[in-house]
């Protein structure tokens, strides 16, 4: 059969299917079957695939392109602003679903509001001391709807302590998976698969405002992937700034909001740890070699810096081509999301070992980038 007929029936397809899921009473027959999250996620995928093709246009038209050079790895100028499809998709499974509370509110005005600072950036590219700026903003704005990190004591340095710690957090993870965002369909399937972990956990500890979320970010980001993970060609267009940290900034908010009981913080706390895991990684690591090194001197550095020195070009360093190296990232983040699932009914003792099993892997990781380094020197 023809790519451009099977095309045509996979959009004849998805457009006969969105129609099916506006009919009244559709969703409430989801509902009154319990499965509400898969009408979610197909929804959100729809609008997503739908939306990408004309953010590609657009993106095009007003010449918002990635061009090749430097650090960057594609050949082609590519279409940015594929973030805009994400969120669309995203903003309308929320809103048509009617899924409101305050904590959801605060997530939804902060990534919004890295969303608009990313999206600017893609076109004209903004000063990374007024990105980080922006960044703490929104996450201050999502901290006073009581989306924070709580284990200390109710005091005024606990709750000092309490913000600081979530701003790292956030900032952090947003930033990270900005820096994951440098191979076809690396950031977006990797925020697929942490949604998909962080919607079970959202099951099995009864989080229904973060699972709502999860799977909305779950089929947004699946929605987009076709077009930037393609089978034998290069992306046909990118997530840009705007998208990149708009899913970090999502995924960091969720594993906030989900609290993850209260009784047990190592639990609790090991949770985020372990999904968020293949993240934390690569920023310690690069950050940590950035300064071994001496590539950089002081923060203002820090933050402006790039080079092709992430847990992806590493990889491919080792000899895996880019496709391998995609899936191998999204197979360890899986490894340690299955990880997370198990602590259900594990004790502290279960997630201190887990957390030293996700430790030796990185270790193991290390090793095979510090011995591929050593053989390449002359």
């Amino acid at each position: 059969m023809e790519l451009r007929k099977v095309i045509s029936i996979y959009t004849a397809t998805l457009f006969s299917l969105l129609v099916f899921l506006l009919i009244p009473g559709v969703k409430q027959g989801f509902e009154a079957h319990h499965i509400s999250f898969l009408y979610i996620i197909v929804f959100s995928y729809i609008i997503a695939n739908a939306a990408t093709p004309f953010v590609m246009a657009v993106a095009a038209y007003c010449h918002v392109v990635d061009k090749p050079g430097g650090r960057k790895i594609h050949l082609n100028a590519t279409p940015l602003m594929g973030g805009a499809a994400v969120y669309v998709a995203f903003a309308v499974a929320i809103l048509y679903n009617n899924v409101y509370s305050l904590e959801l509110k605060g997530v939804a005005i902060g990534a919004t509001i890295v969303f608009i600072m990313g999206l600017v950036d893609d076109v004209k590219s903004l000063p990374a001391k007024l990105k980080l700026l922006v960044q703490i903003g929104a996450t201050m704005v999502m901290i006073q709807f009581g989306v924070v990190a709580d284990f200390l004591p109710n005091t005024w340095w606990g709750k000092l302590g309490e913000t600081i710690v979530t701003l790292i957090w956030i900032i952090g993870i947003t930033n990270a998976l900005n820096f994951f965002d440098g191979m076809d369909g690396l950031a977006a399937g990797l925020t697929a698969v942490c949604s998909l972990f962080i919607s079970i956990l959202a099951v099995q500890y009864g989080q229904k405002y973060v699972l709502y979320l999860s799977l909305a970010l779950l089929g947004s980001s699946l929605g987009f992937l076709p077009y930037n993970l393609r089978y034998k060609k290069p992306a046909g267009i990118f997530l840009g700034d705007g998208g990149s940290t708009f899913m970090g900034y999502m995924l960091a908010s969720l594993t906030i909001m989900g609290g993850w009981g209260a009784n047990d913080p190592v639990k609790a706390y090991t949770l985020p740890v372990l999904v968020l895991g293949i993240l934390i990684f690569d920023m310690s690591y690069t950050t940590v070699t950035r300064f071994k090194n001496k590539q950089i001197a002081s923060f203002t550095e820090y933050l402006s810096f790039t080079g092709k020195d992430h847990l992806h070009h590493r990889l491919e360093q080792l000899g895996f081509n880019r496709r391998q190296t995609v899936f191998f990232i999204y197979f360890i983040a899986a490894s340690l999301g299955l990880c997370a699932l198990v602590l259900r009914n594990g004790s502290t003792l279960d997630a201190l070992l887990l957390l030293l099993q996700a430790t030796l892997i990185c270790i193991v990781i290390v090793i095979l980038m510090i011995k591929k380094g050593n053989t390449n020197k002359p």
